[in-house]
């Protein structure tokens, strides 16, 4: 082979369409989530990637704010497969997906997070796609609510994780508030929203989300599961939010606010591939701390389940076809 035979380029910026594959070892080329070209010019895209990098509202242990690095860094090493088990496609040959690069603000104001991640988010819904967002902690989640709400109206919430996130305080930047807010703001109708996972202590009569704790899912299996998720949403459009703390430490060990008893990865992998026919018009996946993993465990079922939720909207569009 002659030296002028080696492809030297990064296909990431070098690729002729978005929908092609990249050949690259994963430890080449720039960092993007499953190696996905980046650019802000979304080109008729179906997805957006947006790191959050932020973590201010963290009542715990910081560090997510280098949870999107930590994803996309990950992803990569599951990146050169084609076929997705067990879905059987290349979901790149239905949707369009480009990685928007990261919100950017003035480090340590709350306040400027917020307002440039409503203009990125703003931005890319103006370029006709939708976002997946990773944080960050779970904050990240309102400001992206607020701008999705403009283009589709309140939405179901599809919820995992091990808190509720419904505390009532004055704090204007809490991660364990922002869906009280939201359903205060009219983002969010609780009466077609699930919240899959939770383990901590909740008011069943004042939140009005419909609840599936984690013991329910181990206990009625996830074929339940499945079911009352999809009865409760039924055809509204719905916005996915993934805490990884939804997770048992066992599987998810790099988050700021460990909970025993969660769910395992295998039961949150079957249950995304069962809800797929949700009209899911956005996903968010936060709380990823990578100080606190373990061989970037955390970082990699955090990548793998943005891979599912991108062959869900895979689905959907093949389905269509």
């Amino acid at each position: 082979m002659k030296d002028s035979d080696i492809n030297t380029s990064d296909s990431i910026y070098g690729r002729s369409s978005p929908g092609e594959q990249t050949s690259e070892a994963p430890f080449f080329g720039a960092n993007t989530f499953m190696r996905r070209p980046y650019s802000r010019e979304l080109q008729n895209a179906d997805i957006a990637i947006l790191g959050v990098p932020f973590d201010l509202a963290v009542c715990n242990r910081p560090g997510t704010r280098f949870g999107p690095r930590a994803i996309r860094q990950a992803s990569r090493d599951i990146a050169s497969w084609k076929r997705q088990y067990p879905w059987g496609f290349d979901p790149f040959e239905f949707v369009n997906v480009f990685d928007y690069g990261d919100v950017i603000y003035r480090y340590g104001d709350a306040s400027e997070m917020v307002e440039q991640t409503r203009a990125c988010v703003a931005d890319i819904l103006r370029q006709g796609s939708q976002t997946l967002s990773l944080g960050g902690d779970h904050f990240v989640s309102l400001p992206i609510l607020r701008e999705v709400v403009k283009v589709h109206g309140a939405v179901s919430l599809v919820h995992f994780d091990a808190h509720t996130d419904t505390e009532r305080n004055d704090n204007p930047f809490d991660h364990g508030c922002m869906f009280y807010r939201a359903v205060e703001e009219g983002l969010v109708d609780p009466a077609r929203s699930v919240q899959v996972g939770i383990r901590t202590d909740y008011d069943k009569d004042r939140d009005r989300f419909t609840v599936i704790d984690a013991a329910t899912v181990h206990r009625t299996g996830i074929d339940a599961t499945i079911e009352t998720i999809k009865r409760t949403v039924g055809n509204h459009k719905a916005y996915l939010t993934f805490d990884i703390d939804a997770l048992d430490p066992a599987f998810a060990p790099g988050t700021g606010t460990p909970v025993p008893g969660g769910l395992t990865s295998n039961q949150v992998l079957e249950i995304f591939r069962g809800i797929w026919s949700i009209d899911f018009i956005g996903m968010d996946m936060v709380e990823v701390a990578p100080d606190y993993d373990h061989s970037e465990i955390t970082a990699l079922v955090a990548a793998q389940l943005g891979l599912e939720y991108i062959c869900m909207q895979a689905a959907l569009k093949q389905n269509a076809t």
